[in-house]
């Protein structure tokens, strides 16, 4: 492999660091109160005896949020991905369904499927992704007969030992860093760059959600409470009603 340039490492997280900031902002401002109470399960919310409509609001506004950041920054992780792998091996983005990463290095063709941790999915997204391998290198091996390819679930963060299971193997944290880069402090080397202007974003990000728990609170104390009591039977009505399957066994 290449020799790979940290210099450019830190130049590519600089710029595309800003990208999910402003993701993510543009995300908080163009939620609405209906959205996140529609999407969020008002019955754990009863469960923890929240009582206080600014502390609900708050909480459905925190998973809600939490939900679209993991998603963001996983987008992220896989661009940084395939720019070190494009650095060190001459990796590129694949066009293959389920397939972020190809590249050849030593007679071997590798392809990669990027997750951001090891909680990525639940057994019908795991299944999927193991078809996805199969077509992968089924298609590949109809152009070249004799081709060695191998599959790779590369992990971004964890601990997990690396190891072969349904016809791929599955690399994780510090593993994938070095697999793709053969740079074994890569996984720590790109941390500081992460921070890169993120006090900045942080409080402009804190404002407009300030702004937004605020007038999410004062739209709920309006809309789902009396006399400011929650009424938990009209949330979970809004929530949840939908009934249009009366008479379905007569």
């Amino acid at each position: 492999m290449e020799n790979l340039n940290l210099s450019g490492v830190n130049s590519f997280v600089n710029e595309n660091i800003v990208s999910f900031h402003n993701n993510k902002l543009n995300i908080l401002t163009n939620l609405n109160l209906s959205k996140i109470l529609k999407a969020k399960n008002p019955y754990l919310f009863k469960a923890k005896n929240i009582t206080i409509a600014n502390d609900l609001v708050k909480d459905v506004l925190e998973a809600f949020l939490y939900s679209s950041e993991e998603k963001l920054f996983g987008d992220f992780l896989e661009e940084l991905a395939i720019f070190v792998s494009s650095k060190t091996c001459g990796g590129r983005k694949s066009a293959a369904t389920g397939i972020d990463i190809e590249y050849t290095y030593k007679n071997t063709h590798y392809i990669i499927s990027v997750k951001s941790g090891t909680n990525w999915g639940n057994s019908s997204q795991q299944n999927r992704q193991q078809q996805d391998f199969e077509t992968a290198v089924r298609v590949l091996r109809q152009s070249n007969h004799s081709l060695s390819v191998q599959s790779i679930l590369g992990i971004c963060y964890g601990k997990t030992k690396t190891s072969h299971l349904r016809g791929y193997m599955k690399v994780v944290g510090q593993n994938f860093w070095y697999f793709i880069s053969e740079n074994k402090n890569l996984y720590t080397d790109i941390v500081e760059p992460l921070g890169f202007r993120a006090k900045e974003h942080n409080e402009t990000f804190l404002e407009e959600k300030a702004r937004i728990i605020n007038r999410f609170t004062q739209e709920f104390l309006q809309n789902f409470c009396n006399d400011g009591i929650i009424n938990w039977p009209k949330l979970v009505e809004f929530n949840s009603g939908n009934l249009d399957i009366d008479g379905y066994y007569k």
